[in-house]
């Protein structure tokens, strides 16, 4: 079986978020199930720098939507890449949506309805030799290719539309409806439009044959009002086609027997040898190396990501006895909260404004626990992240959070089946007894050591999904047959 993924970022080449982790992991995992995968991303220049020396000329696009582009094939990584080199698109340093002030930048509607429309030509034939069985897009960036196959005069491919997260929409102006050279009819109610305005990720919603969300919880989550966005109405009329598949992590990178970025490697049968990879975790945060719980925070700082009830909960953290590393960047606001949490509390409170690749290995591998307050989280990867590590999951009871932890209720610590701690409602108070809990459980060295353990046994690769996904692939060629 061919699948054409179409994706606006891929690790290890450029990321933002678990969209690039699910991109670059997903096709390696389908190898084995005798799937193959080719991924068209956008030639952005950390992109174009990695394959200078080996890609392939397949094919010209002299005008995509405006500008010229020409389509690169290369192997990188172990994945098969399909490269859409458009410098007036996507030939800009730097964050792949956002101008340098942080705005999203003002042509972006034309930049990913230009990838989806080179995507939608591969799906069509433009590649003489190479014709996708299925088609895979990935949010709102990738959306457009299903709506542009669907008005094509060419045979429709099966498709499958991700959503990673259903707040970000690609939500824009009906003004530029005349430059997508779609038909008039496409901006309709059953279309494209969307109250008055043109929405990608609603296009994508009303003509991709399947959509799956990145966790079953997720999957129920976006049919209600409190976490559809605006969109449940379209997502629960089309409740059949929706399929909660939650992610993997790659196993390979994130390995703490094998990570050469960490200060010691261990497994589940030595964690005493983790106190090395605890001394320089103290080290980097400037935090005391003591025997109190560290608990640790990889994280965008934002709303969405809780960050503001772990501000106000830090006090109490450090009152009971724990201790806090923050590496992250988002709302300025928010980055000074923990910045002065770190003068409030010196050697208790430790923040690092910013991502670091391998800051945050040495934080999974060293921490206690890791806190992760998310008011909706579609899958995360963090919490994956850290059982692999042996570092207790905190998470609020939502979304991906919800299916991948469990909770350390007394029923659970009786069947030694507990891997972390789970809190709702989504608040300050609750948040603070559930750091309460964790400091509890941290107290009784036997339970602590077999939540540890459990967690480090959790299957948290892509096996079991890619599965599901080769699944969903085989009964969508089916109901093109």
């Amino acid at each position: 079986m061919k699948v054409l993924s179409v994706a606006s970022e891929i690790y290890p080449l450029i990321k933002t978020g678990g969209l690039a982790d699910v991109a670059g992991a997903l096709p390696l995992a389908l190898q084995g199930l005798g799937i193959e995968t080719r991924t068209l991303v956008p030639g952005y220049p950390a992109v174009m720098k990695a394959v200078a020396d080996k890609a392939v000329k397949l094919h010209d696009f002299p005008n995509l939507l405006g500008e010229p582009a020409t389509l690169l094939a290369a192997k990188h990584a172990g994945l098969d890449l399909l490269i859409l080199d458009a410098p007036a698109y996507f030939g800009r340093m730097g964050n792949p949506y956002n101008a340098p002030h942080g705005e999203g930048y003002s042509d972006n509607w034309r930049r990913f309805a230009a990838l989806s429309k080179a995507g939608a030509e591969i799906a069509g034939g433009t590649l003489s030799d190479w014709r996708p069985d299925i088609v895979h897009t990935h949010d709102w960036q990738a959306a457009m290719t299903t709506v542009f196959m669907r008005y094509a005069e060419t045979p429709e491919v099966p498709s499958i539309l991700t959503i990673h997260n259903i707040a970000f929409q690609g939500n824009f102006d009906a003004g530029i409806f005349p430059w997508l050279g779609l038909p008039s009819h496409a901006l309709a109610v059953d279309g494209i439009e969307y109250y008055g305005r043109i929405g990608y990720l609603k296009g994508g919603l009303q003509t991709a044959w399947a959509v799956s969300t990145v966790s079953p919880t997720y999957a129920r989550e976006i049919e209600t009002p409190q976490f559809g966005m605006g969109l449940e109405g379209l997502i629960s009329a089309r409740a059949h086609t929706v399929h909660g598949i939650v992610n993997g992590i790659d196993t390979d990178v994130w390995d703490p027997e094998t990570d050469e970025t960490i200060a010691r490697r261990f497994t589940a049968s030595k964690l005493r040898l983790r106190d090395d990879n605890r001394i320089r975790l103290c080290e980097n945060f400037g935090l005391d190396n003591d025997d109190s719980p560290i608990f640790s925070v990889v994280s965008r700082l934002t709303w969405q990501k809780g960050m503001d009830l772990l501000a106000e909960a830090v006090d109490a953290l450090v009152a009971m006895g724990g201790k806090l590393a923050v590496l992250g960047s988002g709302d300025y606001n928010l980055e000074q909260a923990f910045l002065d949490a770190v003068r409030r509390h010196p050697g208790r409170v430790g923040t690092v404004i910013g991502y670091d690749e391998t800051l945050s290995h040495m934080q999974q591998a060293g921490a206690d626990a890791i806190l992760i307050p998310s008011r909706f989280e579609p899958c995360g990867l963090t919490q994956l992240y850290a059982l692999r590590y042996g570092c207790v999951p905190v998470v609020a009871r939502t979304g991906g959070l919800a299916d991948t932890v469990v909770d350390a209720n007394p029923a659970a610590l009786a069947s030694k089946s507990a891997t972390g701690i789970q809190f709702s409602p989504v608040e300050t108070w609750s948040l603070i007894h559930a750091i309460r809990r964790t400091i509890d459980l941290y107290n009784d060295k036997k339970i602590w050591l077999q939540m540890q353990k459990q967690g480090m046994k959790s299957d948290v690769s892509w096996d079991a999904s890619a599965a599901r996904y080769a699944d969903l692939y085989s009964k969508l060629q089916l109901m093109a047959k």
